[in-house]
This record gives C-alpha cells, sequence and structure tokens, in this order.
C-alpha cells in the first residue's frame, strides 16, 4: 500500500456528530477542573492571607503525585472485566467525586492560622486530584477507542479539542465572579459559592460520556497461550517467569509485576516516545517563554507602562483564544487531507513563523503590529493537541498488534502526566532564563539595552527551536496513514479468526 494511499471513513466507522460533541463535553469539564483549581487559588493569597509560596507548594505538591496515580488508573481501567466496560464505570463514578469534592474543598472556615489552612487545602487537593485522575484518565482512554478509523480519530479530537478549549475562555472571569459584590459578601464566601457551582456542572455533565457513550472493547484481549522453548533456549527462563506470573496465586504480586511490565513496555514503545517527546518540546517550548512575551510588552515595546502593555497583552490573548478555534478546524480538516504527520509539519512550521515574525513585529512606533503573530503562533498548541491525541490511537493500534493487550490508559496517562512533568520544569524554568537575562524589577521601564534584547531572543528563539526539534523528531515516525490500515486490516483478521474459532 502506497503511503500516498488515502481511504474514506466507512459509514460504520463514523462517531454521530452529538456523540462527539458527548465525548468533548468530558474534555470540558476536564480543562475546567484544571483551570479553577488553578485559578481560584489566588483566593488562599487574597482572601485567607496565606503566603504566595505556600501556595505556589500547594498547587505543585499535588501534581507530583500524578506519576504514580495517572499510570496507576490506566492500568486499572485497562484491566477492568465489568458489565458497563472498563471505562465508563471510573468516568461516572470520578465525575460525582470531583464534583463533591471540589464543593467541599473550597468551604474552608474563617479565622484559622496559615498552617491549618495549608494542611486541610493540602490534604483536601490529594484527594480531589485522586478523584479527578479517575474521572480523566478513563475519558482520555474512551476517546482512543471509539473508532477504529484514521481519519475519524482526527475528526473526534477535533471536536473535542474545540468544545475543551472553551473553558479556557469562562476560567479568565472566576476571579471576577469571586469579587463580585452584587453576586458574594467577599471573596471566600465567592470562592464558597463558585465551587458549589463548578461541583454541580461536573457532576450534570461529566456523567454524559458515561452514560450515552459505547465501549468498543469491553476487556482487554487475553494474552496468547505461553509457548515453554527447548531447555537450552535462553528464552526458556523468561518464559518461565511469564508462566510463573500467571500462575502465581497472590494476585498482588501478579498486578504489581503486570503493571511495571505495561509501564515499561508503554515508555520503551518507539512511536509513542516520539510523540511524547514532540509534544512536550512544542508545548512546553511555549511554557517556558510563556512570561517573557509580557515583559517584552511592557517593558521593551511600552517602555515599562504596565497599563498600556497590560491592554495589548489582553488583545494578544483574546486573538490567540479565538485564532485558536479557527485552527483547530483547520488542522482538523488538513489532517483528514494529508495525514496527521504532515498536518503536525504544517501546523508547527506555521507555528514556527508566528514566533519568528515577533522579532519583526515587537515595535515601539507601531505596537499594533505585535497581534499580528497571534493566529500563526495558534497553530502550534492547537494543531498539536488536535493531532497528538488521534496519533496516539494509532500507537495503541500498533501495540496491540505486537502485544495482544488494549492498553489506552496506560499510553493516555503516561503522555498527559510528560505534559503536566513538563510544564513544571517549564515553569520553573522560565524563572530562571529571566533572571539571565539580567532583568531587574526595581529598575521598571530603564533596563537596559542588553537585558531588552535577551528577553526578545529568549521569546522568540526558544520556542522556535524546541519546535523544530520536534518537526525532526515525528520525521521518523513511522504510522503513516497506509500504515495505520495495514495494522487495522491485521487486527480486524486477528478478531476474525478469534471469533471463528470461539464458535
Amino acid at each position: 500500500m502506497s503511503s500516498a494511499t488515502h481511504h474514506t471513513t466507512a459509514p460504520e466507522d463514523r462517531i454521530p456528530f452529538p456523540q462527539k460533541v458527548i465525548y468533548g463535553l468530558g474534555a470540558f469539564v476536564n480543562n475546567l477542573l484544571a483551570g479553577a483549581i488553578g485559578g481560584m487559588s489566588i483566593v488562599l493569597n487574597l482572601g485567607f492571607g496565606m503566603d504566595p509560596a505556600l501556595v505556589g507548594t500547594l498547587a505543585s505538591l499535588p501534581r507530583l503525585t500524578d506519576a504514580v496515580t495517572d499510570p496507576l488508573m490506566g492500568y486499572i481501567s485497562d484491566n477492568t472485566k465489568s458489565k458497563w466496560g472498563r471505562r465508563r464505570p471510573y468516568i461516572f463514578v470520578g465525575a460525582i467525586l470531583s464534583g463533591l469534592i471540589y464543593m467541599l474543598l473550597w468551604q474552608l472556615p474563617r479565622g484559622h492560622t496559615q498552617t491549618f489552612y495549608f494542611v486541610v487545602f493540602l490534604v483536601g487537593s490529594l484527594i480531589f486530584y485522586l478523584a479527578y485522575t479517575c474521572f480523566a484518565t478513563p475519558w482520555v482512554a474512551l476517546g482512543y477507542e471509539l473508532t477504529p478509523d484514521y481519519h475519524e480519530r482526527t475528526r473526534l479530537m477535533g471536536v473535542q479539542n474545540f468544545i475543551g478549549q472553551l473553558a479556557y475562555v469562562v476560567a479568565p472571569w472566576f476571579l471576577w465572579t469571586m469579587q463580585n459584590e452584587e453576586l458574594f459578601e467577599d471573596l471566600i464566601d465567592g470562592a464558597a459559592g463558585l465551587a458549589v457551582a463548578i461541583g454541580i456542572f461536573t457532576i450534570v455533565i461529566g456523567v454524559l460520556p458515561a452514560l450515552l457513550l459505547r465501549e468498543r472493547f469491553e476487556h482487554t484481549p487475553e494474552p496468547p497461550p505461553t509457548v515453554e522453548p527447548p531447555p537450552d533456549d535462553p528464552a526458556r527462563i523468561k518464559t518461565k517467569f511469564e508462566t510463573e506470573r500467571r500462575q502465581s496465586t497472590n494476585p498482588l504480586i501478579r498486578n504489581m509485576i503486570d503493571f511495571f511490565t505495561g509501564f515499561a513496555a508503554t515508555l520503551k514503545f518507539r512511536p509513542f516516545q516520539k510523540l511524547c517527546a514532540a509534544t512536550f518540546l512544542v508545548f512546553n517550548g511555549f511554557i517556558l517563554i510563556s512570561s517573557f512575551q509580557s515583559y517584552v510588552i511592557i517593558y521593551y515595546v511600552f517602555l515599562g507602562d504596565k497599563t498600556q502593555g497590560s491592554i495589548y497583552l489582553g488583545y494578544f490573548g483574546t486573538i490567540s483564544a479565538i485564532s485558536t478555534f479557527a485552527v483547530i478546524a483547520v488542522v482538523t480538516a488538513i489532517g483528514t487531507k494529508i495525514g496527521k504527520r504532515r498536518a503536525f509539519f504544517v501546523s508547527t512550521g506555521i507555528s514556527i513563523f508566528g514566533y519568528g515574525l515577533k522579532w519583526f513585529c515587537y515595535n515601539q512606533d507601531y505596537p499594533w503590529l505585535l497581534l499580528i503573530p497571534a493566529p500563526f503562533i495558534a497553530f502550534g498548541l492547537g494543531g498539536l493537541f488536535t493531532l497528538m491525541g488521534s496519533m496516539i490511537a494509532d500507537v495503541v493500534d500498533l501495540d496491540e498488534l505486537q502485544t495482544n493487550q488494549r492498553r489506552e490508559g496506560m499510553f493516555g496517562s503516561i503522555f498527559w502526566w510528560v505534559v503536566k512533568l513538563g510544564m513544571a520544569v517549564a515553569l520553573l524554568g522560565g524563572g530562571f532564563l529571566l533572571n539571565a537575562t539580567g532583568f531587574d524589577v526595581k529598575l521598571e521601564g530603564n533596563q537596559t539595552e542588553e537585558t531588552l534584547f535577551l528577553m526578545r531572543v529568549f521569546d522568540v528563539v526558544v520556542p522556535m527551536v524546541t519546535s523544530a526539534i520536534a518537526l525532526f523528531t515525528v520525521w521518523t515516525y513511522s504510522i503513516t496513514e497506509a500504515r495505520a490500515m495495514e495494522i487495522r486490516a491485521d487486527l480486524d483478521a486477528r478478531a476474525a479468526a478469534r471469533q471463528a474459532e470461539a464458535t
């Protein structure tokens, strides 16, 4: 089959648009919870007087547990066998628990010490993130299996990414809502009330994917029977180990071995490694310098005028948000025409052009020019999260072909853990980069020429370089449209053979 072969999605492989929207509502809930707990944390400082350093610690500590809980939830979901499926029970329960716990998390009593609030909120956050993982990890995995079609997966991820982006339109208004005197007595009362609204919304909307969508795989395929090698075969030791593992009477030991074996196999899977690396580079290259643009606009373009700088930052953010919605639609269409790998080249290449354009558009005489790169830069993240989910679904198929296991949960959890880990590292590194420029807040608009130059260099060059490396990484990604169709044909043939044997 030629790599240029293009196929048309069969009617039976199409997901009805209402079902795509229902899956996309899961993305809205997922992003809303992530944006809410981050955006509302300011209340701990402004409302309860907690030290900002402790607030930052509260934001980071619970996410460190994701390194364990995300893959573990992925493994549990992959290996669950129930009449309701592998994913839907956890999505249903996770949405309810996430909503309830989020409501309780912000019902904090007044008049206590900083230590009290730190401990209570830390414990509450840890419990909340466990419930959140119970919802989010199976929901991500469900999307990988809703259709076996190469192009329909891209359309599905386009719809869910589009709907999920709406949460980032709502989240910036949380602070305004909480301190609105017509709605609430004060900021603390506002946080408690807003949390109830978010919690109810999470429960009502979050359970819909569990109630209205259906899974293609009720359980993971059973591994083929073990064939004992000859006594002098070096593989005999490994096979004997596998046999003993499967025959072990201790389910805890057997499951632990299964978990770590699957975790290691997922991390070592080369196509998956390339997608994780590309995502890490594109996304975290953007995050690493996310604060630099604010400094460049305020201190270079507007010579330290924070009022004018903040206005143009708002314009830039609004244009970027609107552009991202258009980018998702464009990249989805391109991906179904020329394939995901080529679409990634196009979208990432356009974003590199946008980053480079910033150098020429940071103009003190014509500040409005700085708005021009925004639509081009939006292709970076808009294209990335539209295509990567679809590409991982293809990787899961290849993994099943090679291992006879369906591990959507494990792949999805590790992928998003890599994203979150990279974000934490990038946010930390951004501060060091800013210090490296020599920036001194006390100088206000009198920063040195060298500082302003280095700020612009980092703001422009860093994401261009990381995105270019990502392009090189995906250049060797092997699952083209033709290869994906071959994999599906082999899996269908294997399933037909099993069904024939069963009958």
